[in-house]
């Protein structure tokens, strides 16, 4: 039983080990590289865009707090133009299509 215990044991970490280092091969590729780097600069457009989205939500809120409207009035477009600013109506929120809710 000891024997066929270690048996296998040492088979899985065989094949763990082996997996692994292939894995490793191929992330070093110029293929895999390439890949990884295209990850990395996706990851940090998305970061960049939930940053972004979550800096203008923040902005409004704060501006319905003090009851500050934006410099040019509330007819401006784009993402500066994130609120109404009649007091009997909730502030519209416009968010960038790319952001979480619209990809959920």
């Amino acid at each position: 039983m000891g024997r066929a215990l270690w048996f296998v044991a040492g088979a899985g970490a065989g094949v763990y080990a082996m997996t692994k280092v292939r894995r490793a091969a191929e992330a070093f590729t110029p293929e895999g590289l390439a890949d990884r780097l295209a990850g990395l600069s996706r990851g940090l457009h998305l970061f960049g865009e939930e940053v972004r989205a979550g800096m203008a939500e923040k902005e409004n809120e704060v501006r319905q707090r003090l009851g500050v409207s934006f410099p040019g009035g509330p007819e401006r477009s784009g993402p500066q133009a994130l609120t109404d600013r009649r007091p009997d109506r909730p502030a519209a929120v416009t968010t960038h299509p790319t952001t979480r809710e619209a990809r959920d």
